[in-house]
């Protein structure tokens, strides 16, 4: 069987080789998205010398103090004004600076009467300051956002400064999400006898969307192989890149979708590896008419579904997209964990600081795989790698926020 990392490199290795499509989004419409072009400066950034406040525009002369005002400047309303050194304008922030001014005094540092102003007592100055120098942010032709950039809205602001109405991104990856079992009812119903709630399918989704790409809830469908056979094959001839599952991949006499996926001429990659929770959980890839479409096939259990969407594809959705990473952090055990087997566990946990700033973690709820009211009030998954046993009270352990 294989090992988690071994797992993880094939998914890896799969989702490596996706080739993602580049389409245009409006300024508008590019919140979150992944920037899939180099972004350059086509002006100067400022493109003229501007001031950082409201006061008044000066030529450098140490020592004169006292200024005649022969005019006013606001920004976007500039005007040539003959201006010597014992002469000033009143300026206003952001508005362009007179080529033969160099400094800009602000509005508190000084004294006006009528037409006049006096430098304030023991206020100094000096050339140069409160000008925003034109290419001073940055020159024209040079980079200012990054391809593989998740754009974010001080990102959105620099493009639109720079003339960009229009961005290439990548375009988002279009999961198909079903769930299989003769137990699953709607979640508008009531359960009673042996039936569930679907619930797999809202978590998937959501999980998806949460890193921006998009999601189609395709409910559940009963275990029956004629039945599920058809609906496979439709999805599969579908637009998606990703087909998720949820149950029927483990052993069971119900469990078709493996012989189902086989039958359709999807092609096994793997199946199983050494986790806990999520052990059963299988990846093939279908293939035709040069359309390539990735198959997971994950646990019916709701939180070994959840957990092995965690530890497999949302960290390759984060690589691929350049979103932000995943907090991993190191934390001291608060109560002994008993695991006697060589499967990498991830178990479920609350992290939190104690006074001094350091990180405590606990694992006192229900570790069951069904158990969802205990893994949606936790905040963390405790890895427990293969070769250690049975970590006690005190140790550091590494966890992965949720």
């Amino acid at each position: 069987m294989l090992s988690y990392l071994q797992a993880r490199e094939l998914i890896d290795k799969e989702f490596d080789n996706l080739d993602l499509k580049i389409e245009e989004a409006e300024l508008e419409t590019a919140l979150n998205r992944t920037l899939a072009e180099d972004v350059y400066a086509d002006v100067n950034l400022p493109s003229f010398n501007n001031s950082a406040v409201d006061g008044i525009a000066i030529k450098f002369n140490d020592p004169i103090k006292e200024w005649n005002i022969i005019g006013e400047i606001s920004a976007g309303n500039y005007s040539e004004l003959n201006i010597v050194d014992t002469s000033a304008v009143t300026i206003m922030t952001g508005a362009k600076v007179p080529d033969f001014c160099d400094t800009v005094i602000p509005l508190e540092n000084y004294v006006m009467s009528k037409d006049k102003v006096s430098l304030s007592e023991g206020v100094k100055f000096k050339r140069g300051m409160n000008i925003r120098k034109q290419g001073s942010d940055v020159n024209e032709g040079e980079l200012i956002l990054g391809k593989s950039l998740q754009l974010n809205p001080r990102n959105i602001a620099a493009a639109a400064s720079c003339g960009k109405s229009r961005l290439k991104v990548y375009s988002k990856l279009k999961f198909a999400v079903l769930a299989t079992g003769d137990e699953l009812i709607d979640v508008n119903e009531k359960p009673s006898g042996d039936k569930i709630r679907i619930s797999n399918t809202y978590g998937l989704c959501s999980a998806i969307e949460e890193l921006w790409q998009t999601s189609v809830n395709l409910s559940f469908i009963t275990d029956d192989r004629e039945t599920l056979t058809r609906k496979i094959k439709d999805i599969l001839n579908s637009d998606i890149n990703i087909l998720i599952t949820t149950g029927g991949v483990s052993v069971g006499k119900f469990d078709y979708l493996k012989d189902v996926f086989a039958e359709l001429g999807v092609k096994e990659i793997f199946w199983r590896a050494n986790i806990k929770p999520g052990k059963p959980a299988f990846l093939g890839k279908y293939e035709n008419n040069g359309k390539s479409i990735l198959v997971f096939g994950l646990p019916g259990n709701p939180v070994s579904c959840m957990v092995n969407f965690d530890v497999y594809i949302r960290p390759n959705i984060i690589t691929k997209y350049g979103l932000a990473e995943t907090e991993c952090i190191s934390a001291k055990l608060e109560n002994d964990i008993r695991k006697n087997d060589k499967k990498r566990h991830f178990i479920r946990g609350n992290i939190q600081k104690d006074n001094g700033g350091k990180y405590l973690v606990t694992s006192k709820k229900s570790q069951s795989s069904g158990n969802l009211v205990g893994f949606s009030s936790s905040n963390c998954l405790i890895v427990i790698e293969e070769e250690k046993l049975s970590p006690k009270k005190g140790e550091i352990v590494k966890c992965i926020r949720m």
